[in-house]
């Protein structure tokens, strides 16, 4: 299924803002993580955690309500700092990182940037979200969730739950590469495998 390498399936769940206007200094904080790193179609590692916001350590109601996450939740995760040890520990297997969305690596390199520290993740970036609409020639980009819908199934756990979410975008994963290599090993039909000019020749004499 998967080249000799590496993938690491990863999700950010992050603080917004109550209104459209951020206040002062505003910037989406990591309040959760989840992951799972697959090698040879085999999943060698897992984990999630809640991340504890430092900047603005208080949660919106929007935020809240969206995640259907609680103060208390987040202030018994880890620190930032933790989550970027964890995350150079994991990049030691040189995965291709997989996300649904480009916003989670997005998030994480503004985290690290506040927190003056270098970014955990090196390899290469795969956007999901972008290679299933190139695949499938959709207009817009379509929300994990309704993407598992469209292969016939319902998801698993929870949405926006990091963990949930990363599995389920290793799901899509290899079901979209099980669809590229039958398209890159199925042959064209000819007009030739359609009719049968000799019966048809026959038929005219």
């Amino acid at each position: 299924m998967f080249e000799r390498s590496a993938h690491l399936f990863i999700d950010f769940e992050f603080t917004m803002p109550e209104g459209k206007n951020n206040p002062f200094g505003f910037f989406p904080e990591i309040i959760e993580v989840g992951w799972i790193l697959v090698k040879d179609d085999k999943i060698i590692d897992q984990y999630t955690s809640y991340v504890k916001p430092e900047a603005f350590p208080t949660l919106t109601s929007r935020c809240k309500k969206f995640l259907n996450i609680t103060d208390e939740h987040v202030n018994q995760g880890i620190l930032f700092e933790e989550l970027v040890i964890l995350l150079k520990k994991v990049n030691s297997e040189k995965p291709a990182i997989v996300t649904w969305g480009n916003n989670d690596m997005k998030v994480l390199s503004q985290n690290c940037r506040k927190h003056g520290v270098k970014m955990p993740l090196t390899g290469k970036q795969i956007d999901l979200s972008n290679e299933y609409k190139r695949f499938f020639g959709d207009k817009n980009q379509t929300g994990l969730w309704k993407a598992v819908q469209q292969y016939g199934n319902t998801g698993n756990g929870k949405q926006h739950r990091a963990l949930d979410d990363a599995i389920n975008t290793y799901h899509i994963f290899r079901l979209v590469e099980q669809d590229k290599r039958y398209m890159d090993n199925h042959e064209s039909t000819t007009i030739g495998d359609i009719i049968d000019f000799s019966n048809l020749l026959n038929e005219l004499k």
